[in-house]
C-alpha cells in the first residue's frame, strides 16, 4: 500500500513538473515577440531554469537526507509552482529571467527527492518498471501542457496567452495535500548530517563523475531538441502554432510508450545496455525527424519513434542512480548527478539559439543532439551494471 501511494505521489509531482516546464516551452515564441528577444536570449531563459535546477537538485537531495524524502518533496513542489505562477506577471526580460531561475530550484529538487522516495520503496526485481511508470508521468504532464496551450492560445491569442499559461503553473501546489495525507518516508531512511562531501570521497567519486557525465549528455540531447521543438515546427516547417501542437501529440504518445517500455527493458537487459540502445536510436532518429523528413505527413511516422527513444532513455536514471550509491548519501548523490547534468545541459538550448542565428534551427538542434547522445554511450561504459541489486 505504501509503495503504491509513494508511486502515485512521485508520479504526480513529476508529471506536474513537466506541466510547468512545458508551459514555458509553448509560450516561448510569444515571449520572444512580447519582449523583442532574439532566439539566443530565449534559449538563455531555458538555460537559467536548467542551471538553477542543478542548485535545487543538490540542495534538495541533501535536505532529503536530513529532513526526510516526504518533506523535501513537498517543499520542492510548492517552490516550483509558486515561481512558475510569478513568471506570468513578469514585466521585462530581467524579471522573467529571475523568476525562471528561482523556479528551476524547485524543478531540480523534485526529481532528486521523488526518485529516491520511490526507489527506496520499490522491489529490487521490478524497480526499473516502477520508475518507468513514474517517468511516464512526464509525458502526461507534457500532454496537459500541450492541451492547455492549444486552448489558451485559441481563446486569448499568443499574447497575453503565454501569461495565462504560466498562471496555470500554480496547480501543482495542490498535490502537496495528497502527499501530506498519504505518503510516508521509506523504512530504510535514516536522518543524516551534511552528506554532499561523501559523494566525492573514495570509493564512489569515480561513479559520481561518470554518472554526472551520463546525465549531462542525455539531458543535453533532450533539452536541445524539445525546448526548441515548437519553434522548429512554426519557423522552419511553417506550421501554425496550434497545428504544430497537433504534431507534438505524436511525440508525446511515443514518449509515454518509451517511458513505460524502457522500464521493462531496464529490468530485462540491464541499465547499461538500455542506455546504449536508446542513445544510439535517439542519435539516429534526430536527423531523420529534423533534417531528412521532407513532407509534413512523414512527421506522423518519425514523431512517435523519436519520442519513444529520446524520452524513454530517462526511465533508467531513477533505478540506476539509486543503485549506484549507498543509502547514507543517496539523496545527495542523485540530486548532484542528475541535476548538475541538467544544469550543464541547460547550455544546450542556448547553443541551439546561437547556432540558429547562422543555420536553420533544425540543423542546429541536430548537431547538438547527436554529439550529446554519442557522449552518453561513452560515459555509461565506465559505470557498473546494477540490475536487480537490493538497496540496503
Amino acid at each position: 500500500m505504501q509503495e503504491r501511494r509513494a508511486l502515485v505521489a512521485t508520479a504526480l509531482g513529476w508529471g506536474l513538473d513537466a506541466f510547468d516546464f512545458y508551459l514555458y516551452v509553448y509560450g516561448l515564441p510569444a515571449i520572444l515577440t512580447a519582449f523583442g528577444l532574439s532566439k539566443a536570449a530565449g534559449g538563455l531563459l531555458a538555460t537559467y531554469t536548467l542551471v538553477a535546477s542543478a542548485v535545487g537538485g543538490i540542495a534538495m537531495g541533501t535536505i532529503a537526507d536530513r529532513i526526510g524524502r516526504r518533506a523535501a518533496l513537498m517543499l520542492s513542489i510548492l517552490w516550483y509552482a509558486v515561481f512558475t505562477f510569478l513568471s506570468g506577471v513578469a514585466q521585462n526580460y530581467a524579471q522573467l529571467a529571475l523568476f525562471r531561475g528561482l523556479e528551476g530550484i524547485g524543478f531540480g529538487g523534485e526529481w532528486a527527492v521523488g526518485s529516491v522516495l520511490i526507489a527506496e520503496w520499490a522491489n529490487a526485481k521490478t524497480r526499473g518498471r516502477t520508475l518507468g511508470f513514474v517517468q511516464g508521468a512526464w509525458a502526461l504532464g507534457w500532454l496537459a501542457a500541450n492541451l492547455a496551450f492549444q486552448i489558451v492560445v485559441s481563446q486569448a491569442g499568443p499574447d497575453p496567452g503565454w501569461r495565462y499559461m504560466l498562471f496555470l503553473g500554480i496547480l501543482p501546489a495542490f498535490s502537496v495535500l495528497y502527499i501530506l495525507r498519504n505518503v510516508a518516508d521509506p523504512p530504510t531512511f535514516e536522518r543524516r548530517t551534511f552528506t554532499l562531501p561523501r559523494i566525492f570521497a573514495a570509493p564512489v567519486v569515480r561513479t559520481t563523475l561518470f554518472a554526472t557525465l551520463l546525465a549531462i549528455c542525455v539531458q543535453s540531447g533532450y533539452y536541445a531538441l524539445f525546448t526548441w521543438m515548437p519553434a522548429y515546427l512554426t519557423s522552419q516547417r511553417h506550421l501554425p502554432a496550434v497545428t504544430g501542437g497537433n504534431y507534438l501529440y505524436l511525440l508525446i504518445l511515443g514518449a509515454f510508450a518509451g517511458y513505460i517500455a524502457a522500464g521493462y527493458i531496464n529490468d530485462a537487459l540491464g541499465r547499461r545496455r538500455t542506455f546504449i540502445i536508446f542513445s544510439a536510436c535517439s542519435a539516429s532518429l534526430v536527423p531523420l525527424y529534423l533534417y531528412a523528413v521532407a513532407a509534413n505527413w512523414q512527421l506522423l511516422i518519425a514523431g512517435p519513434a523519436l519520442g519513444f527513444f529520446s524520452s524513454g532513455i530517462f526511465s533508467g536514471f531513477g533505478p540506476y542512480l539509486s543503485e549506484l550509491f549507498p543509502g547514507s548519501m543517496r539523496g545527495a548523490a542523485q540530486g548532484f548527478c542528475y541535476n548538475v547534468g541538467r544544469g550543464v545541459a541547460g547550455l544546450g538550448p542556448f547553443l541551439v539559439g546561437v547556432l540558429a542565428a547562422h543555420y536553420p534551427i533544425g540543423n542546429a538542434m541536430t548537431g547538438v543532439a547527436i554529439v550529446a547522445y554519442a557522449g552518453a554511450m561513452v560515459a555509461v561504459l565506465f559505470l557498473p551494471e546494477t540490475r536487480g541489486i537490493e538497496l540496503p
